[in-house]
């Protein structure tokens, strides 16, 4: 997803006690393992309450007398709180984590070897960039849990309002972002906080730029490539031009500013539609009655079809140090079964499995879903890649593009401080 902000980094004492993790149980076969409470971390709200009943409700029927107790946890600070629980006497015993995170832990030892269950998980149906995330030196961890690409969601009155139609170029999209902000006072044409780095990516991907690559393993920040700087030189122009959201602001629940009419035009994972049209009294309240005004698109590309966005989304692994491995197991194949991953294709989650991909139906959001999906991409495959978001520096650089600063100068600065823990 993600789509995961304020996580702290992995320091060497840490990656140490993670590494213990490895002389955890194994997730054997036994066919009556001792009855017990199984822990299952799930981050956020995007698990929706109608997978977590199934999980909950199907697992205590397979294993009489055993029990499943689901843990919400925060983006915010998961890194740090995973790094603790998973090297303590108390670890959960299947937890999920966003994509970009899985690295940091697969190569640590915290999660349970799944080598020999890969068949059985789902095999070669499962999402093949999420299977590589979820692997480390030829090994497989961490398994697929969902995928979502970002899509448009756009006020269809503000639009015809304006005169504007879907854009086919992200050079009209940004155009259409200044107008809209220009015919509405207060109002983002395109929403864009200050932290939010997810969204920054496709100028920086569509520009020819890139974060980071691997030359023969050193790894080389990119963002002070000509490519990255006219990306960069975009985003900025969104964020002080078509955007009111606060310059230091992150992505979080992207929908009560939506639903308070200060939005026009809204770039974010597939899911969030659920969260714009979920009822007026919730926890965080939507607004259902704009069903009929919401209209989505793919975020289009510098010459056109859909833009290369960051495929956000999580993997889901065992603890290494689960003190009942094979019951963990056991909800870890729910959560990967047909029938749990559907309900999570209808809530406009991208299951795991590529056959399941008709769940998340035909119409407008599927379909831009799709579009967005086929071409969307990853952070720099490198096991010290959390460490990055977990230092806030990509945070800290989009916040200072936001408020005006000299993109040259900052992406000498941030591409520096990158290249010193990928390298590190």
């Amino acid at each position: 997803m993600r789509k995961k902000l304020g996580l702290v980094a992995l320091g060497a004492a840490s990656m140490l006690a993670l590494a213990a993790c490895s002389s955890g149980g194994s997730s054997g076969t036994s066919s009556t393992p001792e009855a017990a409470n199984i822990r299952v971390w799930l981050n956020g709200t995007d698990t929706p309450q109608a997978a977590r009943d199934y999980l909950k409700t199907t697992f205590e029927t397979e294993n009489p007398g055993s029990t499943l107790t689901i843990e919400e946890q925060s983006w915010t600070g998961l890194v740090d709180k995973l790094t603790t629980s998973l090297s303590g006497s108390d670890s959960p015993d299947v937890v999920e984590v966003g994509n970009t995170q899985a690295a940091a832990f697969t190569s640590a030892g915290a999660f349970e070897d799944l080598t020999d269950k890969y068949s059985d998980l789902g095999g070669d149906d499962l999402l093949p960039g999420f299977v590589t995330a979820g692997t480390y030196d030829g090994k497989f961890y961490a398994a697929p849990y969902y995928s979502g690409a970002r899509l448009v969601f756009y006020k269809k009155d503000l639009m015809a309002a304006s005169g504007l139609s879907v854009p086919t170029t992200l050079d009209q999209y940004v155009a259409d972002g200044v107008t809209l902000a220009a015919a509405n006072p207060g109002v983002s044409g395109i929403y864009f906080p200050g932290q939010d780095w997810y969204n920054a990516l496709p100028y920086i991907w569509e520009n020819g730029g890139e974060i980071a690559t691997d030359d023969n393993g050193t790894w080389k920040a990119g963002f002070e490539s000509s490519g990255a700087i006219a990306g960069l030189k975009q985003v900025q122009q969104v964020m002080t031009t078509a955007s009111v959201a606060p310059k230091d602001g992150n992505e979080t629940d992207p929908q009560v500013p939506f639903c308070a009419g200060t939005v026009a035009q809204l770039s974010a994972p597939s899911w969030v539609k659920g969260s714009i049209l979920a009822a007026a009294d919730a926890t965080a309240p939507g607004c259902p009655d704009q069903e009929a005004n919401l209209g989505v698109y793919a975020l289009p590309g510098k010459n056109g079809g859909a833009a290369a966005v960051f495929a956000g989304g999580s993997n889901i692994a065992i603890a290494a140090k689960s003190a009942h491995p094979e019951l963990a197991y056991s909800a870890l194949k729910i959560m990967l079964s047909d029938d749990y991953q559907t309900i999570l294709g209808k809530a406009g989650l991208v299951p795991a499995k590529k056959s399941l991909a008709s769940t998340l139906g035909t119409d407008d959001v599927a379909k831009a879903t799709a579009a967005a999906a086929a071409n969307a991409k990853l952070t720099p495959a490198s096991p010290k890649w959390a460490d990055v978001e977990a230092a806030g520096i990509l945070q800290d650089f989009f916040v200072k593009i936001a408020q005006g600063g000299d993109v040259t100068t900052l992406a000498a600065d941030v591409d520096s401080k990158i290249d010193a823990i990928l390298n590190g």
